[in-house]
């Protein structure tokens, strides 16, 4: 194990990452009751993280509240930052702390997977959501500068 302490700025842009992916799929199906429940989903996985996982690193990210992104924000904001928060999540778990990089990984995933689960979801653009978060969480270095669509 080479991993390197993680400052609170890093672990801050973690937890974006994380809670964002969740608030990405949430707002990325119009459903305003829906929505609840799905914002109900993300504090539930974040408890259960807490409690209940193996990782110190996941421990610590499901601490923390809230999720870097205003009440103001747009989904395209959400979207935005939640991409740019998993693409340098990657890229710091990969130089500071590779064995943590997975359970990142796996962490993310299925709290935009239980997110999407919450209200019935599944549906195609909360696929696509989960699609895109996979794809900033597995780009590497130079293949994650691309032009937004």
């Amino acid at each position: 194990m080479n991993a390197q302490p993680l400052s609170d700025t890093e672990i801050e842009t973690l937890r974006t990452g994380a809670t964002g992916a969740g608030l990405l799929v949430a707002v990325s199906d119009k459903g305003f009751f829906d929505t609840f429940k799905e914002a109900g989903s993300i504090a539930k996985h974040l408890v259960a993280a807490k409690r209940s996982s193996q990782s110190p690193l996941i421990q610590r990210l499901a601490e923390g509240r809230g999720t870097g992104f205003g009440l103001t924000a747009t989904a395209g904001d959400v979207e935005s930052g939640t991409l740019e928060a998993l693409r340098s999540s990657a890229e710091l778990l990969r130089t500071k702390a590779p064995d943590e990089l997975e359970a990142y990984r796996a962490f993310v995933l299925e709290l935009a997977r239980s997110v999407s689960a919450a209200a019935g979801g599944g549906d195609d653009v909360e696929a696509a959501a989960i699609a895109k978060i996979e794809g900033a969480l597995t780009e590497s270095g130079s293949a994650g500068e691309q032009p937004p669509e």
